[in-house]
Formats: C-alpha cells, structure tokens, sequence
C-alpha cells in the first residue's frame, strides 16, 4: 500500500490561503463598527490621562553593600583576621535576613520619625508632606506613643513656634508636652518650599512596628549566588524619603554587627578580668610570704642542687598551673555551652585548643545565624528549625571533645603530681629552710606564668575589640532615580488601547453570538456541505430591480455570476425550473427571483417568473 504525500509547498501555500481566508473575516466581521472602535480607544486614552493625571508617582532609590563571605572570595587579609581573633565569619543568605529584619527596620522608623507621617490635604487628593512640610515631629518615647489622626498645625517662622489645631504654640527643638504626648519639633532640613507647602498640613501618630512591617513590604534585597555582593532597593512616592531609609538601614546594619561582637568580646574580658584578679592577689600574697620568710630566716642562697631541683619543680608547677587555667577555661566553656544560651558563650579566641576553638566557632556563628533568623521568622519556619537542629547536634559533640580534654588534663595533672613528689622526696635532703623558700619560689613562678597567658589573652581580645572592622562595606551609595519606576505612561497607554479594543471585541462577539442570525459565508460553508452558488449584498437603494442593460453596479455584477454558476449547475433545455425559497419571509426571495430573471432575460432567453407566495402574494 503505497502512501500519498503532498508537497510541502503545497501545504505551506494552502495555510497561507487559510491565514488569508481568517483575516479577511475577521476583517469582515469588525470592519463595520470601526466608529465604535475608535470612540472606545478615545474614551480609553482620556481615562489613562486622568488617571496618569491624579496618580501618586512612585521612586525607587537603591545602593549596594559587599559582604565579607570567605565561601565566596571576599575574606579579609590575615593580618585583620590575626588581630580580630573574636570576629565571626558571615554569610550572604543570613546577612540578607538581617537587613530586612524588622529589628533594624524599627530602628530606622524611630531615627526617622517616620512614625509621624506627615500629610497635605488637597483638592482632590491628599499629597505626602516629608519634603513640603516646613518642620518634622519626634515623640520622646516613640514605643509608647499614643494613636492620632490628622493632627493639624502651623509654623510661625518669625517667632519660630508650631501652633497645633490653631490653639496651642510650641517652641521647637526641645520636648513638650503636648494632648499626644511629650513631643519635639524641628525645622525640615530636606524642606522644599512650594506656593502651597504651608497649608492644611497635618501629622498622624502610630506604632513604630506597623510602620516598619509597611517598610518592609517595599524593601527588596538580593545578591547574585555566584558573588558576595548585595543590591537594596526600596520604592517610595518620596525620593529623598528612599534614600534616607536605604542610608539609616545600613548604618543600623553596622551598627548591630559592631554591637554583636562587642558583646561577646565584653562577656570575653569579663571572665578574663576576675581570673587575672585572682591571680593578682595570689602573686600578692606569695612575693609578701617570700619577703618576710627571707627577712626571718636569713635564707637568702640556694645550692646548685638546690636550684636544679627548684628549676625542675618549677617546670612541673607551671604544667600544673597551665592545666590548672586550662580546667578552669574548660569548665567554664562547658557551662556556657550546656546554658544552651548563644549569648552567653565565650569568643574562640579564650579557647587554647585550636579543634575545641575551631568547634566553638562554628557553634557561635551558628546561634548568631539562629537569633538573626529567629528575629524574622516564626518559631516553626523549617529554615529555623533546621538551624535550631543543627545547634542542638554541635553541643553534644563540644561537650564529648570538653570532657576528653578535661580527662587527659586529669591524667597529665595526675602524672605531673607523682613526678613532683618525687622532686619533693629529693628535697626532703635539702635543709628546711631552704626547701620552705624553694616551695614558695615555685608557687610563685607557677602563678606568674598563669597570669602571663591570661594576660596574653586579654590583649587579644582587647585587640579584637578595639577593630571597628564589621565584614562589610557599601559599594555604592543610596541614589534615587529621576524618573518614577510606576505608573509607567507608555505602559498604561498601551494597556488602555488594548483593553478597549479588546472590550469591542467581546461585545461585537458577545452580540454575534445572541442574535442568532447567519452574516458570514464561512458559518453556512461549517453547517453544510450544499454548494454555495453566489453571495447577493444588502442593497440600501430599496429598488425592487438593480439589474438592467448596462448596469454596472456591484450589486448587478453580483447578478450575473450567480447567473453564470447556475449554469455550471447543469441547467439547459431538460432542465429549466428554478425554485426560491426560505424559512421566513423578508430575507429577499422576491428581490433575488425578480432580479434573477432580469439577468437571465438579458441574454435573450425566455423567462416566466412565478410568484408562488400564497400569504403576501
């Protein structure tokens, strides 16, 4: 069985026709009501421009931070990383979180004073007032400031008061007390004066967080996974107001990150302190018993055996000593890490072991990361659930590596103490006195090498502490566009236009659709198979006759190729009758037989025409 194929020309050529044949009726179809379609653009066009008109333009402003993140190429040099032993590593996802915390975001609202907005009524809609408005509002507590609507008020430039609801005057830049609280006024300095800048203006009170989860609605921040770079943004109907928020955000930001690491340095130094002032007056209290012994005793020379038994206990005392700081470092550690309390853990940098200082680290970066995200999330988001987990599996492993280390210093203190009674059996031949003083020398020794590596300590994390570096810097500043990102003219117009072409569209199918009648060859060629021989058009001259000797009318043409396909229907001298017919009356059967014969008639044939219409004959 063989399989036919039509060219692929011929395919292309009949979609073409198809393609062709489709336009021309929808051109058929819409073409007549092309004033219905012109009047819908024009009313759409006029309705965009009045709401181009009396729309709020909306700004954005953006700037770009870059973040510190070692994962991605961008850690500080060693020699910042050996001073700062206290700072934590960063990361661009939980960075991100921070910025658009709501923590921050309040911060921003009361610096501001964004939590009294200021407002201008108007003709026909009211107009932010952050730029026009000659003075700003700052409450003393703004967490606790009362609710108000659409306080009205005025500013005397010449006496330089505010009178608030045209009855009270204030004084500005110092607090009063005022109906809505202890209130301060001070001049604008970002004021714009404008012909209606000092009219209707009025100022509302709410609170900070409200404001501040509004904010965050509108503020966007995202990196680029593959750099440690960050871009801000944040859309207002103010540009100034944009780039001011963008500009406190970041220095809230640093802020904050000082602050984290400040704390715990703080924490850090205060441990560090109260051992360094046990040992002080532990050495104290040695160099007074060495004086008053050798005062006493007259014990002031030591025998050569004498000092390389005191030079050996005295090595032994300071491993003593140091597994004595090292303990006490480790119990201390193993609290802080069983308190569960991230705030509450010691810096790495305190650690001596660098796999527990290591594991330390990783867990404190950690707890920042879980407070960071727990201040922006709920308590059953997976994110901090998962980061809650993960903490939960590090301390059991901290607290494994603490007790083994502390079981090893057990076994060297044990050790150390048989080898130093071994050095003390030796002395035992030693005279008394001599052996009091070497006692006392090596106690002494012992706590002054303790004290030397507190102290060591200390100054490391003194150092730290003293480093303003916080892991990230801004790019470029906060900057405001000139051109507002919304409503867009062009887009709005282009919306306009289309939908009022579209919403012809839908009546004129809507209304083809419910009227039930046949318009478009196409319908009649769908429902049936019955040849169609011609299409006669609507003739508005109301003749009963278009058609005669020399007519050339396109409704006469349309005549005469019906008169011409009837024939290629097969009618001749056996077949002669023609019947027109239709379901109603009033679709033009009169009109096509009387013309239809005229035609016919024309070419010097016989016609007979019947009127067979019985009702309206």
């Amino acid at each position: 069985m063989k399989q036919q194929f039509k060219p692929i020309s011929a395919n292309k050529q009949n979609d073409e026709e198809n393609e062709d044949g489709m336009l021309q009726q929808l051109m058929l179809k819409y073409a007549p009501y092309w004033p219905i379609f012109i009047l819908a653009t024009l009313l759409a066009v006029a309705a965009a421009y009045v709401y181009l008109r009396y729309a709020t333009p909306v700004y954005e402003a953006s700037t770009t931070m870059i973040i510190k993140d070692e994962k991605r190429g961008t850690q500080g040099s060693k020699l910042e990383e050996q001073i700062d032993q206290i700072a934590t590593k960063k990361v661009v996802e939980n960075e991100i979180e921070v910025l658009q915390s709501r923590v921050l975001m309040e911060t921003v609202v009361k610096r501001l004073a964004l939590y009294a907005p200021l407002t201008q009524k108007g003709k026909v809609k009211e107009a932010d007032a952050y730029v026009i408005s000659p003075v700003i509002v700052e409450a003393q507590n703004p967490d606790s400031v009362a609710d108000a609507q659409k306080v009205y008020f005025s500013y005397d430039k010449g006496t330089g008061t505010v009178t608030l609801n045209g009855k009270n005057k204030y004084p500005l830049d110092q607090f009063v007390s005022t109906e809505y609280g202890n209130l301060k006024f001070t001049k604008n300095k970002f004021y714009s004066p404008s012909s209606e800048s000092q009219k209707d203006i009025y100022f509302s009170l709410g609170d900070p967080r409200v404001f501040a989860d509004a904010i965050i609605k509108g503020l966007k921040v995202a990196s680029n996974r593959q750099s440690a770079i960050i871009d801000i943004s944040y859309r207002d109907v103010i540009p100034q107001r944009a780039v001011n928020i963008l500009d406190e955000l970041i220095i809230a930001y640093e802020e904050a990150s000082i602050s984290d690491k400040n704390t715990q340095a703080k924490k850090t130094l205060s441990f560090l302190d109260e051992q360094l002032g046990v040992l002080r007056k532990d050495l104290d209290s040695i160099e007074k018993k060495i004086e008053y012994y050798k005062s006493g005793s007259g014990a002031t020379n030591i025998s050569a055996q004498a000092e390389l038994l005191l030079q050996n206990m005295a090595g032994t005392e300071t491993k003593l000593g140091d597994i004595n700081t090292q303990s006490a470092m480790l119990n201390q550690v193993e609290m802080a890490v069983a308190g569960r309390n991230g705030s509450d853990l010691l810096t790495p940098s305190a650690v001596n072991d660098p796999a527990l200082s290591g594991l330390m680290g990783q867990l404190h970066s950690a707890q920042l990361e879980y407070n960071n995200m727990k201040q922006t999330m709920g308590e059953n988001n997976p994110l901090l659930l998962a980061k809650s987990e993960e903490i939960a599996k590090m301390r059991p492993g901290i607290l494994e590596n603490i007790r083994t280390q502390k079981a090893s210093l057990s076994a060297a203190r044990q050790s150390l103490l048989s080898t130093k009674g071994g050095y003390s059996s030796t002395l035992s031949s030693v005279p008394q006195k001599e052996r009091q003083l070497l006692e006392i020398s090596r106690e002494h020794s012992t706590k002054i090498q303790s004290y030397a590596f507190l102290l060591q300590k200390k100054q490391d994390t003194e150092l730290g502490l003293a480093n303003v570096t916080i892991g990230s810097r801004v790019v470029d500043k906060a900057l405001s566009g000139k051109d507002p990102v919304s409503p867009k003219k062009k887009l709005i117009y282009i919306m306009a236009v289309i939908a009022a072409l579209g919403f012809c569209v839908g009546v004129i199918t809507l209304k083809d659709a419910f009227t039930g009648k046949i318009k478009y060859r196409s319908e009649i060629e769908k429902m049936t198979s019955i040849p169609i021989l011609g299409e006669i058009a609507f003739d508005k001259s109301k003749s009963p006759i278009v058609i005669e000797k020399g007519t050339r009318s396109f409704v006469a043409e349309e005549f005469r190729k019906l008169r011409i396909s009837l024939s290629f229907l097969g009618i001749d001298a056996s077949h002669k009758k023609i019947l027109l017919t239709s379901s109603v009356s009033g679709e033009g059967k009169s009109f096509v037989a009387a013309n239809l014969a005229m035609s016919i008639s024309l070419t010097g044939k016989n016609v007979v025409l019947v009127d067979m219409d019985l009702n309206n004959p």
